[in-house]
């Protein structure tokens, strides 16, 4: 299997409760698309971060895509106190340890 079709793979478990395809959600993850269905790139990423392991998102999103996508209202959005503060963590180290944009 491709890294390719296992991404989509990935994406199809997304939305596995949706008539939505992987291949329109692998290009909102990629960000060819601005919206699929009600989801954007935002809800796309929270839905990711609630439904798989931090290694998988990492497999789904760039580090610098996860920094610019996880903020202080997504992080405050997600469902469990225990994700909260994971991705808090993890926003505060993506942080140290990326350069600064701008």
């Amino acid at each position: 299997m491709s890294k390719e079709q296992y991404i989509k793979e990935l994406c199809s478990g997304l939305v596995w409760d949706y008539s939505i395809s992987a291949e329109d959600i692998y290009a909102l993850i990629n960000g060819e698309k601005n919206s699929v269905a009600h989801y954007n790139r935002s809800g796309i990423f929270r839905k990711s971060i609630e439904t798989y392991p931090w290694f998988t998102v990492l497999e789904l999103f760039s580090p610098e895509d996860i920094n610019d996508l996880l903020t202080e209202d997504l992080i405050r959005k997600l469902r469990t106190p225990s994700l909260r503060k994971s991705y808090a963590f993890i926003k505060k180290r993506l942080q140290e340890t990326l350069p600064i944009t701008g």
